[in-house]
């Protein structure tokens, strides 16, 4: 199968582009985007191709490339341009810019020109954490209350895709409280975060999509994410930026008893890899990668079509810690 990765020698595309090389997939890999002389080097590595893709008017590329089974966007797509060329191909789509704010517009791309899976992960990394969270939440009989909050390490490299997305980590922010939706402003609306063994983080409320997946999928009344910056757990160690994501649970169990808990994922290796990692996951289940059929053409979320349980012990095996109570 052809998987074309626009931004495919970028640091999250290349991440991506080098794990799903390791997983051991006979796929033929192309790396996208406006210089392709700029990934020649690890497409060379990889054993991989590259081509030309002009995000702003991407028909043209694609149609010169001949067919691809799967379309994954590396990079910002403000005006859907490329998952609408892509899906118009017959080709399947998976997209991880998007927030909840400008979530609308791809959807209804999706769902209206879809001949394959279109998968949507503009989940915080590519879904990892809206599963890490659904994992944890098959103890409970019922959720009332879903927390998550990731930080972020300044030693942590991120690429120009992750610095544009930037400017949705702050201002307004869709947050579930008491059974209601709110927007709201996201610097009075900031919470602390505990750690063992660390200093607590401040981190400030955003609007990514997995608040309304946890919200939907639990019926928890109350769904927040939040994003905070500090020193991760492996720069504390003493070795390389890790990206942490701490998620905690309030409900009750079969027998009506209030429970919660709390687990930490942390990927040793930062947050694009762990970004890479959630898109593995994500490309495996598109393509029937996994062992399992693929899903039909159509509109689909990670949480609609990932199992939880399953999910996490891959990436366990892959080197991503789940820690509970921590």
């Amino acid at each position: 199968m052809r998987v074309l990765i626009a931004g495919g020698y970028g640091l999250v595309g290349g991440q991506i582009a080098r794990r799903l090389r390791e997983a051991g997939h006979d796929l033929e890999l192309v790396l996208a985007g406006r210089n392709p002389d700029a990934g020649a080097a690890l497409a060379a590595e990889l054993g991989a191709t590259t081509a030309k893709l002009d995000v702003a008017d991407p028909a043209p590329d694609l149609a010169a490339l001949g067919p691809v089974d799967l379309v994954v966007a590396a990079l910002q797509d403000p005006g859907d341009n490329l998952l609408m060329a892509a899906l118009r191909s017959g080709a399947g789509h998976i997209g991880i810019v998007r927030t909840a704010e400008s979530m609308a517009s791809s959807a209804i791309a999706a769902a209206a020109l879809a001949q394959r899976p279109a998968l949507m992960l503009g989940h915080w990394q590519a879904g990892v954490l809206t599963l890490a969270a659904l994992a944890t939440a098959r103890d409970f009989a019922c959720v009332d209350g879903v927390a998550m909050a990731a930080l972020y390490d300044y030693a942590d490299p991120i690429g120009p895709m992750t610095a544009n997305d930037a400017g949705g980590f702050v201002g307004a922010a869709l947050i579930r409280r008491s059974g209601a939706w709110e927007s709201v402003p996201a610097s009075e609306n900031g919470r602390s975060v505990s750690r063992a063994g660390q200093p607590a983080f401040d981190a400030l409320p955003m609007g990514v999509l997995d608040t309304p997946a946890l919200a939907a999928m639990t019926g928890a009344r109350d769904a927040r994410f939040d994003l905070g910056t500090g020193v991760s757990r492996g720069t504390a160690a003493g070795g390389a930026a890790s990206h942490d994501l701490y998620i905690e649970l309030t409900g009750r169990d079969a027998a009506g008893a209030s429970m919660s808990r709390r687990i930490v994922v942390s990927d040793p290796h930062g947050q694009a890899h762990l970004t890479a990692l959630g898109v593995l996951l994500g490309v495996e289940r598109v393509l029937g990668l996994d062992g399992a059929p693929p899903p039909a053409a159509g509109l689909w979320f990670p949480e609609g079509v990932l199992d939880p349980l399953r999910a996490m012990a891959r990436l366990q095996s892959l080197g991503v810690t789940v820690e509970a109570g921590a």
